[in-house]
């Protein structure tokens, strides 16, 4: 440490900026010229109330002797293997903020700089970014009767997760207060009394703000999905982000009452209903002042009511095929599709796989003015201004059937059909189909080959199945690898040959392996990319499909004509270096017998 001691300032045991780039210099990282062309404006400008951290970063400087960018992140790493002291991250998804806020106030945490980040019984981790700035640890460690361990960290993350996290435990023991019910909480009862409700006022100015808080947070972290869920002791809030769910917060009980009592207020949602599952939308915006909608669902549940909210933002609109996972024969082969006059494009794959974005980015694309672009939805996923919508309405017999058979009568050029569930829904798309419209829809099947085995399965007769389906496509979502920390590195070989099996081919030597970073939170993957398998609808498959042919053999005659199975894409994606074995196995069906 003595050796060190130049880095900080001896009046307040502060890290000071001159004695840290004099030390950078004296190692090598960087030259004594750029170090004094840099340091007589940025003292100035500085005036020593910026931490020396957040003056150096935004140089872009790359150090002489490691070729790395010389960030906070590396200043860090830096300076804590000189003191002994281990840098580390700050991942709010991974904090116990109850827990944290509760160690030390607010105001003794602003006034150090420190933040807690963990505790247990015997233990308590603080992030601070002032390593020589030790006159708070013997203080806690007595108070709090417990070992501190002490971490370096980003000051700017420091100082944004210090007032986050201490606002948000102040909204939730303020709201608890208020409430009066600090120590109750919810029972198997309210299967039957769900009417019943806590006393948080939804209104509360405090639970406004935690509604506030959580959209806004959601938005920063990429959640796709927030999920509310109470349960007997605490309420839990989870976000699925790259398609996995991470555990968030957890509130008393009744102020998560009141929190799902606020959103269905704000999603015009019938308040006093909790016996029956309810449908809502509402529109919010980033912390950036992008619009986005949110898609509500409640179901009851034996502790209350649950909430989903699916995030959608109309960014994904304006995103180009590419930006999706298509490659350039994938593309070309989409747009051969969907540029028919007539005919139904057919999409298939499960829930979550990403068919809702493909076919709204395909519409925003075909909705020009010369075209009268018409969707039945249920519900409607996302509003967008360039197309007409229609909702499916169970309550009033307005199904699927009936709102294509109304919107024949629209004069339509493009009809979207939410999805093909029974009889009457096909038989009106093919009908749509054969009087000269393209209709687009969905599927829930493993394949492109299954879609049309499906269609003859609800009973539409073979005939009209080959004369109007143009062509499928099957697709899946693979998280794609940080492209920040992704490292050589492919599968075995008996894996390989496993996933491309009965397929002879070759071991890639693009692949890579994930590691983990402060960009991906140290899971290794960073976004989603779509795998996609494309149908065309070809003479001999129209013979096979009108002759009613085993489903084998139409997906024989399908991959003799060229079909790229989902399997073959993922592994394709796999050589290109975007994703990994693990991945596609996860989302890929089994080849058929």
């Amino acid at each position: 440490m003595k050796t060190f001691m130049p880095v900080r300032d001896h009046a307040d045991m502060r890290l000071s900026l001159k004695p840290l780039v004099d030390a950078l210099v004296a190692e090598g990282h960087l030259t004594p010229e750029v170090a004094e062309a840099f340091l007589i404006p940025a003292r100035t400008s500085a005036n020593g109330k910026t931490h020396p951290f957040s003056v150096i970063a935004p140089q872009g400087w790359r150090s002489l002797k490691t070729g790395e960018f010389i960030d906070s992140a590396w200043l860090g790493h830096w300076l804590g293997q000189k003191i002994k002291l281990p840098w580390l991250h700050i991942d709010p998804l991974k904090i116990n903020v109850a827990a944290v806020s509760g160690v030390v106030s607010h105001g003794y945490a602003k006034r150090y700089g420190i933040l807690p980040i963990a505790v247990d019984l015997t233990t308590v981790t603080i992030a601070t970014a002032e390593p020589f700035v030790r006159e708070w640890e013997d203080e806690l460690s007595r108070i709090l009767k417990r070992e501190i361990k002490r971490v370096m960290a980003n000051p700017e993350d420091i100082a944004r997760y210090l007032p986050e996290f201490y606002n948000l435990s102040r909204f939730v023991k303020q709201a608890v207060a208020q409430s009066g019910q600090q120590n109750q909480f919810a029972n198997f009862e309210q299967l039957i009394q769900l009417g019943r409700t806590g006393n948080v006022d939804a209104n509360d100015h405090h639970i406004v703000s935690l509604v506030d808080w959580l959209f806004q947070y959601a938005f920063t972290q990429r959640a796709s999905d927030i999920h509310l869920e109470p349960r007997r002791e605490a309420g839990h809030v989870r976000f699925r982000i790259d398609g996995m769910l991470h555990s968030v917060y957890q509130v008393p009980p009744a102020v998560m009452s009141a929190i799902i009592s606020r959103i269905k207020v704000m999603g015009r949602m019938d308040l006093a209903e909790k016996r029956r599952p309810q449908d809502g939308r509402l529109k919010t915006k980033t912390p950036d002042g992008r619009e986005i909608e949110l898609r509500l669902s409640t179901m009851p549940t034996a502790f209350g009511e649950k909430l989903v909210m699916r995030i959608f933002d109309p960014a994904i609109l304006v995103r180009d095929f590419g930006a999706l996972g298509f490659g350039s024969e994938d593309e070309a082969r989409w747009q051969q599709f969907v540029r028919q006059p007539y005919g139904i494009v057919l999409v298939t794959g499960p829930t979550g796989s990403g068919k809702t974005t493909t076919l709204y980015t395909t519409l925003k694309q075909l909705a020009t003015e010369e075209v009268n672009v018409c969707t039945v939805e249920d519900p409607i996923e996302m509003i967008e201004t360039s197309f007409n919508q229609m909702q499916v309405q169970h309550n009033i017999d307005l199904t699927f059937a009936e709102c294509v058979r109304t919107l024949l009568r629209q004069d339509p050029d493009i009809i979207m059909v939410g999805e093909i569930r029974d009889r009457e829904t096909a038989d009106m798309a093919i009908q749509a189909a054969l009087t000269g419209h393209l209709v687009l829809s969905t599927l829930h099947t493993n394949d492109a080959s299954s879609a049309v085995t499906r269609m003859l399965e609800l009973g539409v007769p073979p005939y009209l199945v080959s004369s109007t389906v143009v062509g499928v496509m099957a697709q899946r979502l693979v998280r794609t690898l940080c492209p920040h920390c992704k490292q050589p590195g492919g599968p075995l070989e008996a894996e390989w040959n496993a996933l491309v099996m009965p397929w002879k081919v070759p071991m890639p030597m693009g692949a890579y392996k994930p590691v983990g970073c402060l960009e991906c939170r140290n899971t290794g993957y960073l976004g989603r990319l779509g795998l996609y398998e494309m149908l065309t609808m070809s003479k001999e498959l129209r013979r096979l499909v009108a002759t009613v042919a085993h489903p084998t053999a139409i997906r024989e005659q399908a991959l003799s004509e060229g079909l790229t199975p989902l399997k073959l894409a993922g592994a394709q994606k796999i050589a290109a270096g975007l994703t990994t074995l693990e991945e596609v196995i996860k989302v890929v069906p089994a080849e058929p017998d």
